[in-house]
């Protein structure tokens, strides 16, 4: 398979130099020049009689070419063996509250961005020997709170792989914090920005296309690439988990037949999450809405139902902070889906980088209608959280919450069984919670909030342990300093 850009032609690469480079030259994002054909009915039924792992090598193959089917396979069983505490990797839930719940949190750190950063490192490495690139590669990323600790796992201890990993100062959960400063391999370090997640996503970006600093790399045999799913070896992965949801619903009791459409409810910030549940749409997975939530930063709830983004708005720090984003970087690549013309995505792209807003053509904005988009208010998360509480007995995150509120007001105009995609184990957020659930403020914010959780909602899973113990000393550094600050864990000062 071919990946092009989306905003210029002629920048087309193999999938392993797609996966290997993260981002495009022309700062565009990689998409399949030709998209695979669907599944055909009889294809899908043998596909849902597979188990996960297997499910990942029929899905994955379709796109990563240049990998072999035996490549492949151990790529698969290294991603989704014994780190995983359950051996369907995402389980769905029985019906709670209304919902299904799609469990993507029981990976090494508890979110769901486990699920594609034990994958991406592997993918990366095969492309690398199968290439014969001897080159240091430096993860470059920016995460405003779980793809931090996923990649730093992910990545560990991989020989000539260093991981730099920048996220918002105080932008992030207590507990969230607590991992990426837990995380002490050599190749990997976490610094805090002054700043917001969309300042430091941005400045990321910057750098990767900076001719001198790429430049600087190369004369020390270096280059760099993504982990966030800006890379597409990040978001194919999580393509799997939507079939694997389906699968999962077959076999509840009579809650589908197969054919039936189902809607899936995805808390929804940097847009690739969401996204993967379009790529398997277009595969012939009977997707009815996707239903994106967003919370106070509401910014894709206009641009769905205005075709209008404006980034131009306040920026808020909220209860759910993996979404606190106001650039929602995947987005580019619906954007091409709609027209599959890379100058009318680059024409937008500058609009926003210059003007911070653009208005989708008429046509475009008329192809949105796949989609559903609603928010929730931190208030309105953890009322959520004591709905499903008090209803169920299950214990949600909050990034999940505005999921399952979104979900619950889509239902007062489509009844289809919707599965809510919950991203985080909410032992990651024990301040929220607790709150929520109990009515009360914890004593003490990060892991005497965990304790006071545990006390309420039962145990912790086992995978909190591995990050409960030492952390190391938090870097902080202005915006503007995430250049030098990459120079001198580097060395290349």
């Amino acid at each position: 398979m071919i990946y092009r850009s989306t905003r210029s032609q002629g920048q087309e690469v193999t999938t392993a130099q797609a996966i290997v480079q993260g981002l495009a030259p022309d700062g565009g994002l990689f998409v399949p020049k030709e998209f695979p054909a669907p599944f055909s009915a009889a294809a899908l039924k043998e596909i849902f009689a597979l188990p996960y792992q297997d499910m990942a090598k029929k899905i994955l193959a379709l796109f990563l070419t240049d990998y072999s089917a035996e490549q492949l396979a151990e790529i698969v069983k290294g991603a989704y063996g014994q780190q995983w505490d359950d051996d369907r990797i995402a389980p769905l839930t029985d019906k709670k509250a209304g919902n299904y719940y799609l469990e993507l949190f029981h990976g090494p750190t508890l979110a769901f961005k486990d699920v594609a950063l034990q994958c991406l490192p592997r993918l990366m490495k095969t492309a690398l020997e199968n290439s014969d690139d001897h080159r240091g590669i430096v993860i470059l990323t920016a995460t405003s709170g779980d793809t931090g600790t996923a990649a730093m796992r992910g990545f560990q201890s991989l020989a000539k792989t260093r991981v730099i990993v920048f996220y918002p100062y105080q932008g992030v959960a207590p507990i969230q914090l607590k991992q990426m400063l837990s995380e002490n391999s050599d190749n990997t370090v976490a610094v805090a920005v002054e700043g917001n997640f969309d300042q430091a996503q941005t400045r990321v970006k910057q750098i990767f296309n900076d001719p001198d600093m790429n430049s600087l790399l190369a004369d020390h045999d270096l280059t760099f690439s993504s982990a966030n799913s800006m890379n597409v070896g990040r978001l194919l992965p999580q393509v799997v988990y939507y079939f694997a949801a389906y699968k999962q619903l077959l076999d509840h009791d009579e809650a589908i037949a197969f054919g039936d459409p189902v809607n899936f409810s995805v808390p929804t910030g940097n847009f690739g999450d969401i996204l993967a549940g379009h790529y398997a749409q277009k595969l012939g997975l009977p997707v009815g809405r996707l239903i994106c939530a967003s919370n106070k930063n509401n910014v894709l709830t206009d641009f769905f139902k205005t075709g209008k983004y404006d980034k131009k708005r306040d920026f808020y720090v909220t209860n759910s902070p993996s979404m606190d984003i106001l650039v929602s970087s995947n987005l580019e690549r619906l954007l091409f889906d709609l027209c599959q013309n890379p100058d009318t995505v680059k024409s937008l792209m500058e609009r926003l980088n210059t003007k911070g807003e653009y208005q989708l053509p008429e046509d475009m904005q008329k192809k949105l209608s796949g989609f559903w988009a609603d928010y929730a208010t931190p208030e309105e998360i953890e009322g959520e959280i004591k709905r499903v509480y008090e209803e169920s007995g299950y214990v949600i995150d909050p990034h999940t919450a505005v999921a399952s509120l979104a979900a619950k007001r889509f239902k007062e105009e489509d009844d289809k069984p919707t599965v809510v995609l919950s991203t985080a184990s909410p032992y990651k957020f024990p301040e929220t919670v607790y709150h929520a659930i109990s009515g009360q403020t914890v004593k003490e914010k990060g892991l005497p909030a965990l304790k006071e959780l545990t006390d309420l909602a039962g145990p912790a899973p086992k995978a909190m342990e591995a990050f409960l113990g030492h952390s190391s000393r938090e870097i902080v550094i202005p915006a503007d300093n995430m250049a030098n600050e990459i120079k001198r864990q580097l060395d290349l000062d």
